[in-house]
Parts: C-alpha cells; sequence; structure tokens
C-alpha cells in the first residue's frame, strides 16, 4: 500500500494524490498538520529534508516533489503516461511550465490571499503573481481550443499537474467562467472514473481550523 504524506490544503499534494487515484493505485493518504509545523519537525524532515509536502512511500522508497511521482505513479501502473517517446517528451514540457508559471505562482498566490495573515499581504506583490498567473492560463486555453486534454485525446499527468490548484474555492484571481476551454477541461477530468475533490480525496481543510 503506497502510503501518500499530505494534506487537504496543499495542491502539490493533490496532484500526487489525484494521480494515485485516477491511476487505481492503491494507496493512503496519512495526514501532515503543516498549520502546526508538522512539516518542519526532525521527524518530518527524516522523510524529506526540504520539509515539504508531498512524501510518498511504497515499500522502502521514498519520493518527494509531486512531479517526481507523479512520473512514478504513472511508470508503475501504466497509466497517465505518453504512449511514445515523443509524448512523454511532450507530458515533461507541460509538467515542467506547470512547476514554473502555474503551480508556482498559483500555490504562493492562493496561500497570501488566503492563509497569510492580514496584515502580512501584500497587495503588489499578489496583483503581480495573477498577472503571472492569468498569463499562464491564457496559454493553457489557446492549448486546450485545440486538443481536449494537455497533450491530445487522453487525460496524463501533464493535465493533473496543471490543474491541481485550479480545483481549491478560495478566492485568488482565478475563475472558472473567465476561462471556457479550462472550465470544460476541468468538467471532463472531474467525470473521470474516481475522481475526488482536495478536500474529499485529502485529510486537512480549512473549515477544521475554524
Amino acid at each position: 500500500m503506497i502510503k501518500l504524506h499530505c494534506f487537504g490544503e496543499s495542491g502539490n499534494a493533490y496532484k500526487a494524490a489525484l494521480t494515485l487515484q485516477l491511476s487505481g493505485a492503491e494507496w493512503e493518504p496519512v495526514f501532515v498538520d503543516f498549520f502546526n509545523g508538522a512539516s518542519r519537525s526532525a521527524e518530518f524532515r527524516a522523510l524529506n529534508v526540504m520539509g515539504e509536502v508531498p512524501v510518498m512511500e511504497d515499500g522502502d522508497l521514498i519520493l518527494t516533489q509531486s512531479g517526481v511521482i507523479q512520473d512514478y505513479v504513472s511508470s508503475k501502473t501504466g497509466k497517465l503516461g505518453g504512449r511514445s517517446a515523443a509524448e512523454r517528451r511532450d507530458v515533461l514540457r507541460w509538467m515542467f511550465f506547470d512547476n514554473h508559471k502555474v503551480s508556482g505562482v498559483a500555490g504562493p498566490l492562493r496561500f497570501n490571499t488566503n492563509f497569510l495573515p492580514a496584515d502580512k499581504r501584500n497587495a503588489d506583490v499578489n496583483a503581480f503573481m495573477e498577472m503571472r498567473l492569468m498569463s499562464a492560463l491564457k496559454i493553457v486555453e489557446t492549448q486546450l481550443a485545440e486538443t481536449p486534454f494537455l497533450t491530445g485525446d487522453g487525460l496524463t499527468i501533464a493535465d493533473l499537474a496543471c490543474c491541481g490548484y485550479l480545483y481549491y474555492p478560495e478566492p485568488y484571481g482565478f475563475n472558472r467562467a473567465d476561462f471556457p476551454k479550462i472550465d470544460a477541461w476541468l468538467s471532463r477530468i472531474e467525470d473521470t472514473d474516481g475522481y475526488k475533490a482536495p478536500y474529499d480525496l485529502m485529510p486537512g481543510s480549512p473549515a477544521d481550523r475554524a
């Protein structure tokens, strides 16, 4: 049984969890109490020196970073990956794009606008990050006008990387209605057998701390 150390609010953990879920792998979530400092503990850093989720344990194998975990799960199950070397490179192209342009911006923007104390929020910084995110999503929108999924006709880990933060309900500038192709794409992923929203798939949510 694969164990995924995660918490519901983490979009990066959600990308790994959703990949496990939709690949049909046998897995279970292990709650990391991030907001009370669990990821900074010595015990957790023994699993991941970076002090971040997700962390995956599959027997004696420990992997960190969502993209690495997604690639491992896809390789292990034979699902959600490219069917040829060229398709695999295209999957990686979109995963790197996500890391740098989508999740790499959406993650801190969503944190800053929802979880950071109000007196520490910088409106100028958040406005800049929102502009960067919207520019990246326009690229995703353009691709999805050509293909139903980012790399063609089938769902891959590239889609599950780029969609990770887009399912969260907290406001951070992204509205599905503003991007009709992305909206339809997210609906296609939601229609995939086994799909669950972040707070249904992983333990931990803002409601738990309210």
